[in-house]
């Protein structure tokens, strides 16, 4: 179904019950009306002074139901005063028709209708009980004969009032009934559409996020491996211009940059697809740690030695990386800015949680002082968001001339409540 349909739907006008009786309320005392002056015009012995009397009486009356009903909003109508005394003068209009014919008691029949107008509801039975007085009484000619014939229209009258009263009630709630049943569709299609419309907002917001996201994970695995593997085949290139006399050292720097450009080619292909870094693949966190260590110390010349405590545990991959990441960044922060002799990694399993200590002998920094657009910045925040991704935390403890502490933590209980320990 196109949605050009419901569209339409909504604007087409309702053909329902409520709506047959509005149209049958409002038109029913004309139409009656005239039949009724048409048959009374074919009744013989008629003047023509009484047919016309006759018609000007049915003019004031449809006149009367035009201005004091038809023509009255909605709203007027339950305004009980104006109601009393439209029905009373439609009464009294609708008996002087009748007593000049009593075929005009068509028209009274619309009292059956109107009446239901009338508030509060015992009018409305009051209503009714008169329009069907006048019409009974009228037409068979009253005071009756016998005893037998008050009964029977008196049986009749009371029937016609209860039943046709109690229609009109059940009708009013039905209707009541229906309205409400319209609202509560109303407002449930509304909130459909809000629903919807919020859904639609939360994809689009979890798709932005989602790229967000992506996109920072992508800016710290280029900072960890491309940015990290360039910054050490330029420290190695360097080295192998510097030692042109001497050619060993020449050698085993280019063999440095050039391990440095393939691992860092490989970590950036395991970056893209989001993979394990190479030296955690077949290899637990402290092995890997150790290999990062080695080789670090290897490229820079820096003593850097792995202190493993405790039990070690198997940890949720996830929290592996962000432990070799930071332990690769703090290195590479050691290289850069150091200016150390020495380098130390304590890797301690505890009842609670998961620590990695990285230490170095260097000048150390003052944290104030970081530029927050720096490369130096840059790995610190890169750092932290790791661990805070992991439900870690990251201290650094350093000032100038008193070298640098980094302290990663991640909780245990926190990993065993996720499922990871």
């Amino acid at each position: 179904m196109s949605r050009a349909e419901p569209e339409s739907r909504r604007h087409a006008p309702e053909l329902s019950w409520e709506h047959v009786g509005r149209l049958l309320g409002t038109w029913l005392p004309y139409l009656t009306l005239g039949a009724a002056l048409a048959l009374s015009w074919l009744q013989t012995g008629q003047s023509w002074q009484e047919r016309g009397e006759t018609t000007l009486l049915a003019a004031l009356a449809a006149a009367w139901v035009a201005l004091m009903h038809t023509r009255v909003p909605c709203d007027r109508r339950d305004r009980p005063v104006r109601m009393i005394v439209y029905f009373a003068g439609f009464l009294g209009l609708a008996a002087a028709l009748m007593l000049r014919h009593p075929i005009f008691f068509l028209f009274t029949v619309t009292g059956f209708f109107h009446a239901s107008d009338l508030r509060p509801w015992p009018l409305v039975f009051l209503g009714i009980g008169l329009s069907s007085t006048l019409i009974n009484t009228l037409i068979t000619g009253f005071p009756w004969p016998d005893r037998e014939s008050w009964i029977f229209f008196g049986a009749l009258i009371i029937f016609q009032t209860l039943i046709i009263g109690f229609g009109n009630v059940l009708a009013e709630k039905l209707a009541h009934l229906s309205e409400q049943r319209r609202q509560a569709v109303a407002s449930l299609e509304a909130a459909l559409a809000e629903n919807a419309a919020l859904q639609e907002q939360l994809v689009v917001q979890a798709r932005e996020a989602g790229v967000l996201e992506e996109r920072q994970r992508l800016a710290r695995e280029i900072h960890d491996t491309l940015a990290q593997g360039l910054i050490g085949i330029i420290t190695q290139l360097g080295a192998a211009a510097q030692a042109k006399a001497d050619e060993d050292a020449r050698e085993r720097h280019l063999e440095h940059a050039l391990r440095l450009a393939r691992e860092s080619l490989s970590e950036a292909r395991r970056s893209v697809h989001a993979l394990r870094p190479g030296p955690l693949v077949g290899a637990r966190l402290p092995e890997a740690l150790q290999e990062t260590a080695r080789q670090w110390s290897a490229a820079h010349g820096v003593k850097a030695e792995l202190v493993v405590t405790g039990e070690p545990v198997d940890l949720q991959p996830e929290v592996e990386t962000a432990l070799l990441r930071t332990a690769q960044e703090a290195l590479a922060n050691v290289a850069k800015h150091a200016g150390a002799s020495r380098a130390g990694l304590t890797l301690s399993y505890m009842r609670d949680m998961v620590v990695l200590d990285i230490r170095d002998d260097g000048g150390g920094f003052d944290p104030s002082a970081l530029r927050t657009n720096g490369d130096h910045g840059f790995g610190l925040a890169s750092m932290r968001q790791r661990m805070s991704q992991v439900s870690g935390s990251l201290e650094i403890e350093t000032e100038v001339g008193s070298g640098t502490a980094i302290s990663a933590r991640v909780p245990l209980p926190a990993l065993r409540q996720e499922g990871i320990g």
